[in-house]
């Protein structure tokens, strides 16, 4: 399934332009995850997405910028921006444990499995392809999480000095032994049951050790 919907309607001029612009992003985000970033051409992006070349180089520059938009899109998908935003009427822990499923989701799908093993294999030799991921992925992700305790933080719910160390805490804590064991790709995939109580055991602990003095 594309991870990026395909306009309905291509239509004249512009949304044209837009529907081979999602086209050339899929077909990218398919071929990083099977080839990874050295296997992966700018002919065989284009090839896949129908277009030319040339096409392929007007909506993105080059390689680096199409990788980088790629991990963008695939965090967009998951966790949307409107995700961080608090609702300070509402209840704190449920709005954290939406935010701890979406991270769980993203960072064990598939996709980010592989693209995460490419940025391991690639980062004595491609330093600059690692700092792409970080900027378009792990980077933009905990700046929202440091927007929404800033909120909270603000409302008096919690109380965090350090904004940067407890979002990188708190991302640190749900990855766990369940995403280390999916990255390794060894045992059994965790069931439901297994990551519920990890994602509810993980927001109970952040919230005790961040409860208002």
């Amino acid at each position: 399934m594309s991870l990026l919907a395909t306009p309905k309607s291509a239509g004249p001029g512009r949304p044209k332009d837009m529907e081979k612009r999602a086209a050339i992003l899929d077909a990218a985000k398919q071929l990083f995850v099977r080839q990874g970033f050295e296997g992966t051409s700018m002919d065989a992006i284009a090839s896949k997405a129908g277009v030319s070349k040339l096409t392929v180089y007007s909506h993105y520059r080059d390689k680096e910028t199409l990788f980088s938009e790629a991990v963008h899109s695939k965090c967009e998908t998951l966790m949307p921006e409107e995700l961080f935003e608090a609702d300070l009427k509402g209840p704190l822990r449920k709005q954290l444990l939406a935010i701890a499923r979406a991270f769980f989701n993203l960072i064990t799908s598939e996709d980010a499995i592989a693209i995460h093993r490419t940025i391991v294999a690639n980062a004595a030799s491609s330093p600059k392809l690692a700092d792409l991921f970080w900027q378009a992925g792990p980077l933009r992700v905990q700046q929202g999480l440091e927007t929404f305790l800033r909120a909270e933080v603000g409302a008096g719910k919690l109380d965090i000095a350090d904004l940067h160390r407890a979002a990188s805490q708190f991302f640190c804590l749900l990855k766990g032994e369940l995403h280390a064991r999916k990255e390794f790709g060894c045992g059994e995939p965790p069931t439901a049951r297994e990551i519920d109580e990890h994602l509810n055991a993980t927001v109970d602990l952040f919230l005790r050790a961040y409860a208002p003095r």
